[in-house]
């Protein structure tokens, strides 16, 4: 799975989690590891290991993969950081850790738009997780229709960041293609006059074809749950790794 330039341009991963401050999602994926009594979690898709590092800070062994190095590179700067496993790579040669739980927080999930690579995805993750572990991720439900809000007019801020200084972003939809949305976040940077920009493309997943793609790789999938801070936009998968039993070949 290649990343997006937010995550793989260094002076982009540098700034991050100062365009993106709030994260107030993870504390439903927190109290999730928590009622679950996880006490070893895969976070697939860790980009600069937020996740993961509140995880570190409650005690729970984490592992935080992303193929972004950039991003990881900004992780491992934080504290607390040598209390996690840091793996550069996708979910698709990750070494037995026979995890509790596994996670694809924000957006990780739709970032996988090809069939394959996100079935060798739920592959690696089933064989990541010990017998009767669990494998928790969102997508976006597309009846809300997201995209329709991707625009400069009510995206557009502009950040201050310590020895950077301001820089302006937006987000502009460039392309709706069946269950394919793409769009364009643009950064400027005030100081320099430098623009960058980061394409990306998500896939919007019916609830039926996820619980099918689930049941194939052979979970069982538990239940959907809303998105607590943005009830009613997304569903949240529940699949557990049967205790007996192994996945399809």
């Amino acid at each position: 799975m290649a990343a997006d330039e937010c995550f793989t341009h260094p002076q982009l991963a540098a700034i991050y989690d100062q365009l993106d401050p709030d994260r107030s999602d993870l504390d439903a994926y927190v109290r999730m590891a928590e009622e679950f009594g996880a006490r070893r979690v895969l976070d697939i898709g860790c980009g600069t290991g937020v996740f993961a590092l509140l995880l570190a800070d409650r005690g729970i062994e984490a592992v935080g993969c992303d193929p972004a190095r950039a991003s990881l590179d900004v992780a491992r700067t934080k504290p607390g950081s040598e209390r996690v496993r840091w793996i550069c790579g996708d979910a698709t040669a990750l070494p037995p850790l026979q995890a509790d739980l596994a996670t694809m927080t924000a957006n990780v999930a739709q970032e996988i738009v090809d069939a394959q690579e996100w079935e060798e995805t739920l592959k690696g993750a089933y064989s990541a997780l010990r017998p009767g572990g669990r494998l928790v991720f969102e997508t976006r439900d597309p009846a809300r229709r997201a995209w329709e809000e991707w625009n400069r007019e009510d995206s557009y801020t502009v950040t201050e960041i310590p020895d950077v200084g301001a820089v302006e972003s937006w987000v502009r939809l460039t392309e709706v293609s069946g269950p394919l949305v793409s769009f364009r976040w643009t950064y400027v940077f005030a100081a320099t006059g430098q623009v960058l920009t980061s394409d990306s493309t998500l896939r919007f997943r019916e609830r039926h074809e996820v619980e099918a793609d689930l049941l194939s790789q052979g979970y069982a999938v538990e239940g959907v749950r809303d998105a607590p801070d943005r009830p009613g936009r997304e569903f949240v998968f529940l699949a557990r790794r049967p205790w007996i039993g192994h996945a399809p070949q």
